[in-house]
């Protein structure tokens, strides 16, 4: 078998996979694809960069799993369903699928349009904004709560709770760890009585909706619930605030085409594929390696932790025209920026109606902004946020 390319310390410090990868990422992974599909970054860890391999270790779980070994949070067990693996998976996606569907999904866009200008409400007419703090980080959070039926006044603990998950201080410290943990378990406490609390008195949320499930027989138990409740936390808070993030910068700078978007708000659909495309904010999902296999014509061995590599393979000239532009009207879209397999995104309807109406309504109030004077944009690590995202404009007569 060929071995897989292994970046030296040079390499490493020359800009292949440092703060690049987090400001300009589209030139790094044209990089790693040039060098080869797989890239080996120690022992124990390799990256996968070529669109066929990519697709490859998405779809194949029995080789590449998506289990607690691939990335533990805190949680005592598996998140429900991306850390369950077949032949389990199946009947979790059959519970919950039809839950998330389009059709599903379209009947909260008033809601999503309501909370969303009453964000907008608070900024509007001051002619600047930090727009994370103020739009991007509270928006995916407070529909989130109101989709399950929380009260908002819990608004500022959820956002404690994800940060301590995704980003607890220290990071990789076993003090992080700790951080980890004692908020997993606050998510478990916090919903424990909720659940229970639907059961006896139900209601027309979500959570009602999961207690209420059931297929073929089968039917969610609390612990199901909690599981699903705590992943709908970590994954669909920060990464729509993230893409978000990305979107409104790429056009802030880009005048025309944000333009273009304000004028004629059926252009925005598009534009929120093609932005997924190309700013890809969770650029890599974790697989654990299974048992001893090879890939892309390198051996990997069991147990070692492979990055999948979407921000690559969105942009890999292999499977999209001109992978190397920004195309608004790009047709028949197929990126990976919710992932792909069994494993694909659950919530991705969801996200796709967050951030459409988060464009639109930004765009209609405010259609001419720009970046603030002087703004350096600094991307964050691993999950691509633009943090902070000073935006100015004339307020309209």
């Amino acid at each position: 078998m060929a071995e897989a390319f292994q970046p030296s310390d040079a390499e490493l410090g020359d800009g292949l996979l440092d703060r690049t990868m987090n400001t300009c990422p589209q030139p790094v992974y044209a990089a790693m694809r040039e060098h080869g599909s797989v890239i080996r970054m120690n022992e124990h860890s390799v990256l996968v960069a070529r669109h066929g391999e990519v697709m490859e270790a998405l779809r194949d779980p029995d080789r590449f799993s998506s289990d607690m070994d691939a990335v533990e949070m805190g949680n005592v067990r598996p998140l429900i369903p991306l850390q369950i693996d077949p032949p389990d998976h199946l009947k979790f996606r059959k519970l919950l699928d039809p839950l998330f569907a389009p059709r599903e999904v379209a009947r909260l866009e008033a809601e999503v349009r309501r909370l969303t200008n009453e964000l907008i409400d608070e900024f509007a007419d001051d002619g600047h904004v930090e727009l994370n703090e103020a739009f991007a980080v509270p928006l995916p959070c407070t529909i989130f709560l109101a989709l399950l039926g929380l009260p908002q006044r819990d608004l500022p603990r959820f956002l404690r709770i994800k940060d301590d998950i995704i980003r607890p201080p220290g990071m990789a410290t076993r003090e992080a760890n700790a951080i980890r943990r004692r908020t997993a378990q606050e998510i478990y406490d916090y919903f424990e009585p909720v659940v229970e609390a639907r059961r006896s008195e139900p209601r027309d949320d979500l959570i009602t909706r999961l207690v209420d499930a059931e297929v073929d027989g089968h039917r969610l138990t609390s612990e199901d619930i909690l599981d699903i409740c705590f992943l709908f936390l970590i994954a669909g808070l920060d990464t729509v605030t993230a893409t978000l993030t990305c979107s409104v910068a790429y056009l802030a700078q880009h005048p025309d085409d944000r333009h273009a978007r304000a004028d004629h708000p059926s252009l925005i659909p598009a534009a929120v594929e093609e932005l997924l495309r190309w700013e890809t904010p969770v650029p890599g999902v974790a697989r654990v390696c299974r048992h001893d296999t090879e890939i892309g014509g390198v051996d990997v061995a069991a147990g070692t932790r492979v990055t999948v590599m979407i921000g690559s393979a969105n942009t890999d000239g292999s499977e999209f025209e001109h992978a190397d532009v920004v195309d608004f009207h790009r047709e028949g879209n197929r990126h990976l920026a919710f992932g792909g397999g069994i494993h694909r995104c659950l919530g991705s309807h969801l996200a796709r109606l967050e951030l459409r109406v988060a464009l639109e309504e930004l765009h209609r109030r405010i259609p001419d902004y720009e970046l603030e004077p002087g703004t350096v944009l600094e991307y964050s690590e691993a999950l691509r946020n633009v943090e902070p995202l000073p935006l100015t404009w004339q307020v309209r007569e």
